[in-house]
């Protein structure tokens, strides 16, 4: 299950690479190409044969994309990786801070007379068209549709992943798949709509209580649906994945090939008084074009019914996180019976995957787990590997971001360590961190509100010092399905309500680049929150329920800068976590716990 990442540029990218996509933007006489992160689902993370980006310019980031030029090659990153960008990519690329420079602008500056600038359909959505191309205004630009230049340039692509799909227990899941087909199809006839057309891997999974194994890590398998108004499915999937589940799925869903998909839409398209719902944001530009004016931007019918989890799927997630919480206090108290200097980011890795690996009902890691001490800790999203294993060292943090795929739940916990005697400026730094994280935990606010109505809550407090950080501060999470879940986010972009039964991440941090890095991460799942003693409460309010148990690290906590309140918090916590951990652990675990968890 462990794999290492490499995140050098390897000597065969950069120039020949660029060179060879270059000749062939010639060919189609181009000024540039687009090549984005994504592939033809539109979701978060692809399989290796869509890896374009990574292969083209070294850069291994989860979000970003390349605009290649016949002069220049921007390579757009967001705050995340923009320490790692540097290591990765070959000086023939330019890293360009997205979103703050938005591509229509850079475009803009790099060919003020405007230019034929090449792209592959199906892996640009029809909302980044639309904002591309009205942000362009009457600039001269020429947006061309063509086969993707990369997949001509790249030898040895992968072939696209064919692994079985199985079915999703009801007990896990809650609801059967007919149950959801007929909710989500009456929804379609009450808004007038003869289809809804989904392309979203986990929306897809979730749907038909089915999951795969196409993506490293999550639990989906490549396909398209077109759910009907009358309560049938299409779905567009290679049948050799599917001959273990052709029972589970039924005779209201219809098996079809993949090729067979664009017909399919624009057969849809063709009905009379057709209106086929689709989020614009995850649907492909090449099928917006086949929908043509049938075409409903109404999102993506599965998204919030996946989001808001039924009572199974949280108790599933709950229960999920008492065992992973206790692979991980036994990695933890590992961890801290080892001199400082004797194991390196790589043995932890190990030693905390072989602890998840003894849970029967763990199918996967949840993403690959980030083990960053010293200055690779200030790396966000850093994945260790052979070159850049760092050894813990006196006086290092360590930032130990992981998680776990089991059949009732996925987990994602963020811890950060002390190793040896921590220095005074990171203790004050990760007390700020704790602090926001307490803040988002006890926060209650008015039903109706989205993640960026709040989550400055979880900031304050290094607002206050001067300090920040270029992540948001919590994002979605699936039931066993995607460790990143939309449409609900803790963002400045979080523009969804927040309803119960969302589960959602809570991990503010902070990063000195060069020095250290500091996050903190709990999952939390929406509540109505309970009722106040008090004759002047006037609105429905919501509150957090903590799934996430274990210890965090109380060398680094400088007490005295934490309210009564705070502290409160803290020791409340503990005893939960000894309450609820240790009875799983080993006995010498449990010893460690206990003392862990001591009061402040």
């Amino acid at each position: 299950m462990f794999q290492t990442f490499d995140v050098a540029t390897r000597p065969d990218q950069g120039p020949p690479r660029l060179n060879a996509l270059r000749a062939e933007m010639q060919q189609e006489a181009l000024d540039g190409f687009l090549v984005p992160r994504a592939d033809a689902h539109q979701g978060e993370y692809v399989a290796p044969g869509d890896e374009r980006l990574a292969w083209l310019t070294g850069f291994t980031g989860s979000a970003g994309f390349c605009a290649v030029l016949r002069d220049i090659a921007g390579v757009f990153i967001d705050g995340r990786y923009r320490t790692q960008v540097k290591q990765q990519v070959a000086e023939v690329y330019t890293p360009v801070h997205w979103p703050e420079v938005q591509l229509a602008d850079w475009l803009k500056e790099q060919l003020p007379e405007g230019g034929r600038i090449g792209y592959d359909p199906w892996l640009h959505s029809a909302s980044q068209l639309q904002a591309l191309t009205a942000s362009l205004g009457d600039h001269g630009f020429d947006f061309v549709q063509c086969n993707n230049l990369v997949d001509r340039i790249w030898p040895d692509q992968p072939a696209p992943p064919m692994q079985p799909v199985i079915a999703h227990p009801v007990d896990y899941a809650g609801t059967t798949a007919a149950a959801k087909i007929t909710s989500l199809a009456e929804g379609l006839r009450n808004a007038g709509q003869s289809a809804a057309v989904i392309t979203l891997p986990d929306s897809i999974m979730w749907l038909l209580n089915i999951r795969g194994s196409d993506i490293s890590h999550n639990p989906v398998a490549h396909g398209f649906a077109i759910l009907h108004a009358d309560a049938r499915v299409d779905l567009f999937m290679a049948a050799e994945k599917l001959a273990d589940v052709t029972a589970h799925l039924g005779p209201d869903v219809s098996v079809q090939t993949p090729a067979a998909f664009l017909p399919a839409v624009t057969d849809l398209a063709q009905a009379r008084n057709a209106a086929v719902a689709a989020d614009l944001t995850t649907l492909p530009q090449i099928v917006a074009d086949q929908l043509g004016d049938a075409l409903v931007a109404a999102g993506d019918p599965c998204a919030l019914p996946k989001a808001r989890k039924c009572a199974a799927e949280v108790e599933g997630s709950a229960a999920a996180h008492l065992r992973d919480g206790a692979a991980v206090v036994e990695t933890l108290a590992w961890l801290d019976a080892q001199p400082a200097g004797s194991v390196t980011e790589i043995d932890v890795v190990k030693h905390l995957e072989t602890e998840r690996r003894k849970d029967s009902k763990l199918r996967d890691i949840s993403f690959e787990t980030i083990s960053g001490t010293g200055p690779n800790g200030a790396i966000i999203h850093y994945r260790v590997s052979e070159d850049s294993n760092a050894t813990l060292d006196d006086g290092h943090l360590l930032v130990l971001d992981s998680g776990g795929q089991y059949l009732d739940g996925t987990t994602d916990i963020t811890r950060t360590l002390a190793i040896g005697t921590p220095p005074q400026d990171a203790r004050e730094a990760y007390t700020r961190v704790l602090q926001g994280m307490i803040a988002m935990s006890r926060l209650r606010w008015p039903k109706g509100l989205a993640g960026r109505d709040i989550e400055a809550v979880g900031r304050m407090p290094l607002w206050l010092a001067g300090q920040d950080f270029n992540h948001g501060l919590g994002h979605g999470v699936g039931a066993f399905l995607s460790v990143h879940e939309g449409p609900q986010r803790l963002s400045r972009a979080g523009a969804v309500p927040l309803d119960p039964g969302m589960i959602l991440s809570n991990e503010p941090g902070y990063y000195r680049e060069g020095a250290f890095g500091i996050r903190i991460e709990n999952l939390l799942v929406v509540e109505p929150a309970p009722e106040l003693d008090s004759a002047d409460a006037d609105r429905e309010m919501l509150s957090w329920r903590t799934l996430t148990y274990a210890p965090l690290d109380r060398r680094l906590i400088v007490a005295e800068m934490l309210t009564t309140a705070e502290r409160d918090w803290v020791n409340t916590y503990h005893a939960a976590v000894a309450d609820k951990i240790g009875p799983n652990v080993t006995a010498p675990a449990r010893r460690w716990l206990d003392a862990a968890t001591a009061p402040l």
